[in-house]
């Protein structure tokens, strides 16, 4: 459980430092769209840039229907 808890702080983290956000303003549960203020082009830059920290391949479709943080971290879970 704890590997997830890290997987949600580095995201959380890397989407602040990515959007010029404050990472103390950030939780697991929020829809990062709202919460970031970012469109589908923000999200899929997002999503690179956290397949990049991650060494891992997302494929589109994992995260379809993805909106938050911890739904986020459980997606690059699997693929760690």
């Amino acid at each position: 459980m704890s590997a997830n808890v890290d997987v949600v702080d580095s995201l959380l983290t890397l989407a602040a430092e990515r959007f010029g956000r404050d990472r103390s303003m950030l939780r697991g549960e929020d829809d990062f769209f709202d919460a970031l203020e970012i469109d589908s082009v923000d999200a899929m830059t997002l999503l690179s840039a956290v397949e990049e920290k991650f060494g891992v391949e997302i494929p589109d479709y994992e995260v379809q229907d993805v909106r938050t943080f911890v739904a986020l971290a459980a997606v690059v879970g699997r693929r760690l």
